[in-house]
């Protein structure tokens, strides 16, 4: 199994539902994320043997360290969950999320809702290090469900046993429009002994410097600000603060390569909504927006990406 070294600080690819698959990940980690993490998973359905969940459960061959996030609040299902994942090779940890606040996942008390009930939290956290045989054990976590607690939160999660946790600075309150508040996530990672990876509005070069130099962080964790903009990675690791127009057409052509893969002639489809948010601030995106949708075909897509993006 793979070790996540520590020792310097790390890029981490946040688990977004709908779009970091298997594609987006191969590309992300080929282009500079450290770690990636799987789509949140429900335990539920993992024990359902829902195929959707075990197809969000491939991983890439480069894909190392991977880590899968599951969801959940029962820890009887937690626990059958995670000896399914034990049969499957190439996962080197897991991660509990605490921090979705969707209100369908909320309701079934599991992701943010886990907050509200933090001796439930830690023993789910305590269940799946007990009866998982991946080397890691992680938590994602928000400052709290309405009101801060992030070392309350933090030191539970120690207490319990986990390897790391990740901070998104905000509440689930919060949602993704509230301010961020690495003051908070800086006194969760001065409260503990474990690794605090750092999450939210990260955007930039700058902005991660910022927040690492901030909280003393060992790592951060990007999710929205990867979308349609993938480079940030690139960006970061090689500190270029430009990135060449031929360089974003390779890494736009390596994913939508990536998802055809995946996906068949599916992949098509799958790949506009992409394709919509790749083509923002460039000329004459709206009308190559316009014929990409109705575009079926891999190889006339191509031509139309090559075609739109190869300066």
């Amino acid at each position: 199994m793979e070790k996540i070294d520590f020792s310097k600080p790390l890029l981490f690819l946040a688990p977004l539902a709908g779009y970091t698959d298997l594609p987006f990940r191969k590309v992300v980690k080929k282009f500079g994320a450290d770690v990636t993490v799987s789509e949140m998973i429900s335990a539920n359905a993992l024990i359902r043997n829902s195929k959707k969940s075990f197809k969000m459960l491939q991983k890439n061959e480069n894909e190392t360290p991977y880590i899968v996030q599951i969801a959940g609040s029962d820890p009887e299902v937690i626990k059958e969950a995670v000896l399914i994942l034990n049969d499957i090779e190439g996962i080197d940890g897991i991660d509990l999320n605490c921090g979705c606040p969707v209100p369908k996942v909320v309701g079934q008390n599991a992701g943010s809702a886990l907050l509200k009930n933090l001796p439930l939290m830690q023993k789910i956290i305590e269940t799946i290090k007990k009866y998982s045989n991946k080397k890691y054990v992680s938590v994602k976590s928000r400052l709290g469900f309405s009101e801060k607690i992030p070392e309350k939160i933090a030191l539970s999660v120690q207490e319990a046993g986990a390897d790391f946790i990740t901070f998104h600075a905000r509440t689930r309150a919060g949602g993704y429009k509230a301010k961020v508040d690495y003051e908070a996530v800086k006194r969760a990672k001065e409260a503990v002994k474990i690794p605090v990876i750092a999450n939210g509005d990260i955007k930039s070069i700058e902005d991660y410097e910022k927040v690492l130099s901030f909280t003393k962080c060992d790592g951060a964790m990007i999710g929205r600000a990867a979308i349609g903009n993938p480079w940030i990675f690139h960006q970061i690791k090689t500190k270029s603060y430009q990135i060449s127009p031929n360089k974003k057409a390779e890494i736009v052509l390596e994913h939508f390569k990536s998802v055809v893969e995946f996906y068949q002639e599916a992949g098509v489809r799958i790949f506009r909504k992409h394709l919509h948010t790749y083509s923002k601030g460039i000329k004459e995106a709206a009308s190559f927006r316009d014929k990409i949708n109705k575009i079926e075909n891999i190889t006339q897509m191509q031509e139309e990406i090559e075609k739109f993006f190869i300066k």
